[in-house]
């Protein structure tokens, strides 16, 4: 491809990519950014590229210096047919992308390595014996430098010379590649970056306090790698996306983080990281997902949280509270609430009353807690909701879901497990209610007084094929990362 208009299929590709792994319930969250090229900032000393579309002649060439780089990183991929074409952006593959200056000489803007899918283009590499070519330093126009699972059987770090390719790079993604090592201080000299991804290799040491210097960017994922020690002071003002789950880093979550006021996505589950949950979340207006699960993070409940009212997926599971009294008017606000994990969170108390008023609710976890009193009545007008656990708990009392509730619920409503929850008689749910539920009918010994009939846990039952659950809680949580992520991708068309 050869005009910058061509820079559309790279991101629909990448689009209609993750909409596929979403489909095929894969864990790979794409967060990939590639830059209006009309913004290219150009070296000093550099001719001036062409803006919009350009029109093609005859007599236009690719620059021969970055010519003769392509063909040495695609011989470094395994990629030696590239020398058989005579002009590298006239020769039309997918993964490369070209920008003419105003003299009409063309220059390299992308490239990008790994076969996506089936269906996509991009030079593969070899996985045996692939590294990244030096020569990419000739490239002076790069704009974007995709690798995806490239190196998996040649592992090498990632090359500091890469913090040298000058200001023009915006994307740098290097995912599933297999590379060890710290990350380069070096990439912290990549100022203009907008988009760093580092998913799942095996990266080791810590965060770059370096990475500091690139003010402008606004998605970094090093998520999937073994990075240790704390999460350092990140101040990005312009940063939509920070995702560091599935690592080993440790201590508390640094309180700069509530400064990066245009977060949408905020993934730090599954690592080590302790102490509370800092009580700034005022100026995250504009958070969509909160992923804090499977930590070592104690209470107390955070009273600024129910301030994040655009927060549409809040995980806490996991995470030892301890025992930790959630307030009663917590989620007041969050209206467009429509996934709660706080599941095994050893929270304590009544259910607070503010949760009934959620009415956009699809998915409420508050299994394997403390949690006793009554279910609050409101929860009858949680129509939307299609997932409710509340087994594991200390609860009593009549449900008050309806008939139709607990029907389009099915097995995916949990309430076993319980002291004392039962079902009213007038409440029609008889044939509603199978033992699945774990619950009896309520008994009136006396007036104003409610006992439950004894029930058969599901402790008590041999599980059979139908009792697994239809989404279990890793299928959840990829298919909603990777749901977040299309939104994410295509916010940065």
């Amino acid at each position: 491809m050869t005009r910058s208009n061509c820079l559309l299929p790279l991101h629909l590709v990448l689009v209609c990519f993750t909409i596929l792994l979403f489909l095929s319930d894969l864990v790979m969250p794409y967060t990939v950014e590639i830059s209006d090229s009309n913004s290219s900032t150009v070296p000093s000393g550099s001719t001036p590229l062409t803006d919009g579309i350009s029109t093609k002649q005859d007599n236009a060439r690719t620059d021969p210096r970055e010519q003769h780089a392509v063909y040495d990183i695609m011989k470094a991929t395994g990629n030696d047919w590239a020398t058989d074409i005579p002009d590298v952006c006239r020769g039309r593959w997918h993964g490369i992308e070209c920008i003419p200056d105003k003299d009409n000489v063309y220059h390299i803007v992308s490239l990008s390595f790994g076969a996506l899918s089936d269906d996509t283009a991009f030079p593969t590499c070899d996985p045996t014996n692939s590294t990244i070519s030096p020569s990419i330093l000739n490239l002076p126009h790069l704009k974007t430098l995709f690798f995806y699972r490239c190196f998996s059987y040649n592992p090498h770090p990632i090359p500091s010379f890469l913090g040298r390719l000058g200001p023009s790079l915006q994307t740098l993604v290097l995912r599933e590649n297999g590379h060890i090592g710290p990350v380069p201080n070096e990439l912290g000299n990549l100022t203009c970056l907008k988009v760093l991804d580092l998913h799942k290799n095996n990266l080791n040491g810590s965060i770059p306090v370096s990475l500091n210097r690139i003010t402008g960017l606004r998605s970094l994922d090093v998520s999937v790698n073994k990075l240790t020690g704390s999460i350092p002071g990140l101040t990005f003002s312009n940063l939509n996306v920070l995702d560091l789950n599935q690592n080993r880093l440790s201590g508390p979550i640094p309180s700069t983080l509530w400064e990066c006021h245009s977060l949408i996505k905020l993934d730090l589950s599954r690592n080590r990281l302790s102490g509370p949950i800092p009580d700034k979340l005022m100026g995250l207006k504009d958070l969509m997902l909160m992923d804090l699960s499977f930590n070592c993070i104690q209470g107390p409940f955070p009273k600024s949280l129910k301030s994040l009212s655009s927060l549409q997926a809040l995980m806490l599971k996991g995470n030892p509270m301890g025992s930790t009294i959630v307030p009663n008017d917590g989620f007041d606000g969050m209206k467009d609430l429509t996934i709660l994990v706080m599941s095994n969170t050893n929270l304590l108390g009544p259910i607070p009353e503010s949760l009934g008023k959620l009415l956009n609710l699809r998915v409420l976890h508050l299994d394997g807690n403390h949690f006793n009193g009554s279910i609050p009545k409101s929860f009858r007008d949680l129509r939307s909701l299609s997932e409710l656990r509340l087994n594991d708990n200390v609860l009593t009392g009549p449900v008050p879901f309806e008939r139709e509730m607990v029907w389009r619920m099915k097995r995916k409503l949990k309430l076993n497990n319980n002291s004392g929850l039962c079902y009213d008689a007038s409440s029609g749910l008889g044939d509603s209610v199978d033992s699945d539920l774990g619950i009896g009918l309520c008994e009136s010994s006396s007036p104003g007084s409610v006992r439950t009939v004894q029930h058969v846990s599901d402790r008590e039952k041999p599980k059979l094929l139908d009792d697994i659950p239809i989404s279990s809680d890793a299928t959840f949580t990829r298919s909603l990362r990777l749901t977040t992520s299309v939104l994410f991708t295509l916010i940065f068309l």
